[in-house]
C-alpha cells in the first residue's frame, strides 16, 4: 500500500495515528539537528519531520539528501506541530517519519513548482507535466472537470442522451479549413476531422433520438490566438420538435444552473438583443453588458457645421466614458494614439470633456458651440465628469473601431470585473453575408440554418435582408454558444444550397446523405453548441483558454512538449500514397 491518507487530508483530529503517505518533495529545510520536508500530492501539502532525538541516524541522513520533486513513500506518526502554520489546512500537525522509501529520484526541475513560478510560458508548455503539478494549473483542470460534470449531469437529468459521433468524416467546403487525414486503404482519398458534429446530430434527430448531447473534440485549421486552439471542446446539443424559444429556455436554464452551482451567482432571465441592435449600440455581435458606454449616433447633431471630417463621414458615433473628464491632455493624446494603431486603424478621435459645472471643452471648439456639445452629451448619455470619445468614417469600420475603444477603456477603468456575469442572447442574425473576395453570399452560421418563418421567399428578391432562425449566447463580451433552428426538408435545403452557389451536383456530392435523410420523415429540430474551453475560462475569471487545457498548443499550433506536428518518414508517406520529398 502506497498510502492510506492523502497529503492534504490530515488534521489535528488525526494526532496519534500511524499513517502512510506518498507524494513529491516540495521543499526541504535542514537545520542540522532537524530536517523538515514538505510532501505534496494533488490534495495538498503535509510537513514531515526527521530529528536527532526521535529519528534513526541513517534515516535522518537519507532525508538530508532528498531533492525537489523526489517521489517518496513514508510511514510515521501524526504529531502536533510546535510552530503551527495557519495558512495551511494541515498546519496544525506534522508527521514524524519512521520509515521512508524513495520511489523515484528527480532531476532539478527547469522552473520552480510553486504558485508563483519563475518559468516562462514557453518553458512551462515544454514541461507541461511539471506545470500541472502547480496549484494554479491543477486547480484549473479540477475546475474544468467540475463544470463538465455539472453540464453532463444537468443535461442527463433533462432527458438528453450522450451519443458519440465519428472523428473521421468527409471534408466540406463551408466554414474554416479542415484538418485532413490521408487514407491508406483508399488511395488518393482523405478523411477530415470534424469542425463540429453538425450533420451527425441532425441525423440523430432524424433517427428519433429527440434530445442529444456530446462533450466532443472538434478541429479547425485556422489562425490561432489566446482564446483559440486547433482542437477544442464543444458541448454539442440538439433537440427535436422545438422552436427557437424552446431552445433558448432550455440552455438559459443550463447556463443559469452553472452560474449558481459553480459561482453561486443568481441571474434572472437573460436579456435579448437583435443582431442589428447589438451592432448599432455596441459595434459587435457579442457585446459586454457589464457596463454601459452604449453608442450614440451623432450624425444629426454633428454634421451641420463646417467640420468636413464629420460632414463627409457615413457615420459619426460616440461613447460617454464615465468619470474620464479628469483625463489630462497627455492621457487623451495616448488614447488617440491607441485608436490610430494598425490593430484599430482609426485616423483620429474627437473628444469632449463634460465639466462638473455643466460646461464643455472639446478638441473641435472652433466648429461647435456649447449648445451643440450639449446635444452630443444628450445623445451619448454623458453626465458631468464624463468624457465623450467620437469616431467617424464608414459605418461598419467605425463601429468596429469604437467597439475596440469601448472595451479598452472598460478594461482601464476596471469595469470588466471577472466576478460579475452578464449573459444575454443575440438573435435575428442575417442568414447570409456577402463576401467581396468570392463575389457571392456565404452562410453566416452554416448552410443548414433555417431562415426566420415567412422569409424564405426573400431569398430570391433580397437575400441580404433574410434573417436567420439563429441565436448566440454571449457572456461578458464572449460568445460562449451559438445555434439555430435547422432546415429539415429537402426542398428548402436545395434552395439554400442554390443561393450559396452550389450546383445540384455539388450539393448532392457533399451533402446527399443528409438530403436523402430528410425524405424519410425528418422532424423539426434545432440545437446549440457551447465552447467548453471558453466557458470554463470565463467562469474561472480568466480569458485565456490555454490555462484550462491540460496539454494546449502554442500560438503556432505546435505542441512543444511532444514536438508536433512532425515529419513522417518515407515509408509512412509511401503507405499513405503521398508524394515523397525530392
Amino acid at each position: 500500500m502506497f498510502r492510506n491518507h492523502t497529503c492534504g487530508a490530515l488534521r489535528a483530529s488525526d494526532i496519534g495515528k500511524e499513517v502512510t503517505l506518498s507524494g513529491w518533495v516540495q521543499k526541504l529545510r535542514d537545520k542540522g539537528f532537524v530536517v523538515w520536508v514538505d510532501l505534496r500530492d494533488r490534495y495538498g501539502i503535509v510537513q514531515l519531520v526527521f530529528d536527532e532525538e526521535r529519528t534513526p541516524a541513517e534515516l535522518l541522513e537519507k532525508a538530508r539528501h532528498l531533492g525537489r520533486e523526489f517521489v517518496l513513500k513514508v510511514h510515521g506518526k501524526v504529531i502536533e506541530r510546535t510552530s503551527k502554520n495557519p495558512n495551511l489546512p494541515t498546519g496544525d500537525i506534522e508527521v514524524l517519519v519512521s520509515e521512508m522509501e524513495i520511489l523515484n529520484k528527480a532531476l532539478v526541475p527547469p522552473f520552480t513548482i510553486e504558485d508563483q513560478t519563475d518559468g516562462g510560458e514557453d518553458l512551462r508548455m515544454k514541461y507541461r507535466y511539471l506545470d500541472i503539478r502547480r496549484n494554479p494549473v491543477k486547480n484549473n483542470l479540477i475546475f474544468r472537470h467540475k463544470v463538465t460534470m455539472e453540464v453532463r449531469n444537468y443535461l442527463s437529468e433533462h432527458g438528453f442522451i450522450e451519443v458519440e459521433t465519428p472523428y473521421l468524416i468527409k471534408s466540406t467546403p463551408e466554414g474554416a479549413r479542415d484538418f485532413v487525414v490521408p487514407s491508406r486503404m483508399n488511395e488518393g482519398q482523405f478523411y477530415a476531422l470534424p469542425q463540429s458534429p453538425q450533420t451527425f446530430k441532425q441525423l440523430l434527430m432524424v433517427g428519433g433520438m429527440d434530445r442529444y448531447f456530446q462533450i466532443v473534440k472538434c478541429f479547425r485549421d485556422e489562425d490561432l490566438r489566446a482564446d483559440r486552439q486547433p482542437e477544442f471542446t464543444q458541448i454539442d446539443c440538439e433537440m427535436a420538435f422545438v422552436t427557437q424559444e424552446d431552445i433558448l429556455q432550455a440552455f438559459e436554464g443550463l447556463t443559469r444552473h452553472l452560474l449558481k452551482t459553480i459561482k453561486n451567482v443568481e441571474v434572472p432571465s437573460f436579456p435579448r438583443i437583435t443582431y442589428d441592435d447589438a451592432m448599432r449600440k455596441y459595434g459587435n455581435d457579442k457585446p459586454d453588458i457589464r457596463f454601459g458606454m452604449e453608442f450614440g449616433e451623432l450624425n444629426e447633431v454633428a454634421q451641420h457645421k463646417d467640420f468636413n471630417v464629420f460632414n463627409s463621414a457615413e457615420l459619426v458615433v460616440g461613447i460617454a466614458v464615465p468619470g474620464a473628464a479628469s483625463y489630462t491632455r497627455k492621457e487623451i493624446d495616448a488614447l488617440i494614439d491607441w485608436v490610430k494603431r494598425p490593430q484599430v486603424g482609426a485616423k483620429g478621435m474627437v473628444y469632449v470633456k463634460c465639466n462638473e459645472d455643466g460646461s464643455y471643452k472639446s478638441s473641435v471648439d472652433k466648429f461647435y458651440d456649447q449648445e451643440d456639445l450639449a446635444k452630443w452629451a444628450e445623445v451619448t448619455g454623458a453626465k458631468p465628469g464624463d468624457l465623450i470619445c467620437v469616431l467617424s468614417g464608414d459605418a461598419h469600420t467605425t463601429r468596429t473601431q469604437l467597439s475596440a475603444l469601448r472595451m479598452e477603456l472598460a478594461g482601464r477603468l476596471g469595469l470588466r470585473k471577472a466576478d460579475e456575469f452578464a449573459p444575454l442572447w443575440v438573435v435575428d442574425f442575417p442568414l447570409l453575408e456577402w463576401d467581396e473576395e468570392s463575389g457571392k453570399y456565404h452562410a453566416m452560421h452554416h448552410p443548414f440554418t433555417s431562415p426566420k418563418p415567412g422569409q424564405l421567399e426573400l431569398l430570391d428578391s433580397d437575400p441580404g435582408a433574410v434573417k436567420a432562425n439563429a441565436y448566440d449566447l454571449v457572456l461578458n463580451g464572449n460568445e460562449i454558444g451559438g445555434g439555430s433552428i435547422r432546415i429539415h426538408d429537402k426542398a428548402t435545403q436545395e434552395i439554400m444550397f442554390r443561393h450559396l452557389g452550389f450546383s445540384p451536383e455539388e450539393a448532392k456530392a457533399q451533402f446527399g446523405f443528409l438530403m436523402d435523410a430528410f425524405q424519410y420523415g425528418a422532424p423539426p429540430h434545432g440545437g446549440i453548441a457551447f465552447g467548453l474551453d471558453r466557458l470554463v475560462a470565463i467562469l474561472g475569471g480568466q480569458e485565456t483558454i490555454r490555462d484550462f487545457i491540460a496539454f494546449p498548443k502554442n500560438n503556432s499550433g505546435r505542441d512543444v512538449m511532444i514536438d508536433a506536428p512532425a515529419k513522417l518518414d518515407d515509408a509512412q508517406l509511401a503507405e499513405l500514397h503521398l508524394k515523397l520529398d525530392t
